[in-house]
């Protein structure tokens, strides 16, 4: 399986019909492998350093929120040390007509999984997703 099938099964609908994912990526995160290996459209410009910081150190992500494709995004929940979840969820900041989004970071051994909801998503609905990939590539040890 590409890494692409990865990215187009977050946009599949759900089991109801339902597309809660609008944006998907998984980049590597490995040192010196860090870099974006499939993407939408929308979370293409994803740089090694927002990769980086995804992927370590999350301390200070409480005061001052990731970036993710040049987008300011807020912490709402670190659960990527839990062994079940491993996965950070996070709300965009406003856009220009005010829309606000939520995105899930998960980790596996060696790819961020990250999927940005549709405006109508809830945070449940894109983390249902993503850590559905992150057990199967944790299982993997990938």
């Amino acid at each position: 399986m590409s890494w692409n099938a990865y990215v187009d099964s977050l946009k599949m609908p759900d089991e109801k019909g339902i597309v809660a994912v609008e944006e998907a990526a998984l980049c590597g995160i490995l040192p010196g492998k860090e870099g974006v290996w499939a993407s939408s459209e929308g979370l293409a410009s994803i740089t090694e350093d927002e990769i980086k910081k995804l992927a370590g150190d999350r301390k200070d992500f409480g005061q001052c929120g990731p970036c993710i494709a040049g987008v300011k995004c807020r912490m709402i929940r670190d659960s990527m040390d839990d062994e079940t979840l491993h996965s950070l969820d996070l709300k965009t900041a406003s856009d220009n007509e005010g829309n606000t989004y939520n995105i899930c970071v998960g980790k596996s051994e060696s790819v961020l999984i990250i999927a940005k909801g549709t405006k109508e998503a809830n945070g449940g609905q894109i983390s249902s997703k993503v850590t559905t990939i992150v057990k199967y590539l944790r299982d993997k040890k990938m």
